[in-house]
């Protein structure tokens, strides 16, 4: 499974590699993020744990998984590993590029699906990352391009 997501911020690139990055700050700024913990503090990241809806119309279907998460300053990456959850296994980059009209971002999950025979590698590509996956990295993208340029015009 591959999904990618992309979107541009009018915003200092700075402020968009902070905002993407201080992801304990999330629920505060994102209202589809139920919560986000740090478990673990690690030299170059942390082992992080993140839950999240995903609204389908009124109803909303909480999620829930645990990464170790990496960030490089120097590369504007951030990289986490799902190790806990259905999607443990999940690899998922984060790379962000400057351009004149503001930051770039591009964020990409891949994953060979959940360990359930016969059907793990279908559920993966027809309904966690196209509905799931894809559901909750755009909303994410959204509330963080809407949140960065509202305060940019405040």
């Amino acid at each position: 499974m591959l999904t990618i997501d992309r979107i541009a911020i009018c915003a200092d690139a700075e402020r968009v590699f902070t905002a993407a990055s201080e992801i304990e700050r999330w629920p505060q700024i994102l209202a589809h993020y139920r919560w986000v913990r740090t478990l673990e503090r690690r030299p170059t990241g942390a082992l992080v744990e993140m839950a999240a809806w995903r609204p389908f119309g009124p109803v909303k279907w909480p999620t829930w998984w645990v990464s170790e998460m990496t960030v490089n300053r120097s590369s504007r990456e951030i990289r986490y590993r799902h190790v806990q959850g259905i999607t443990s296994g999940m690899d998922v980059v984060w790379r962000m590029s400057s351009g004149s009209a503001g930051v770039a971002i591009e964020l990409e999950h891949r994953w060979t699906g959940p360990r359930w025979p016969i059907i793990g590698s279908f559920a993966a590509t027809a309904v966690i990352g196209p509905v799931f996956v894809h559901g909750i990295a755009s909303r994410t993208l959204a509330g963080l391009k809407a949140y960065l340029e509202r305060k940019r015009n405040a």
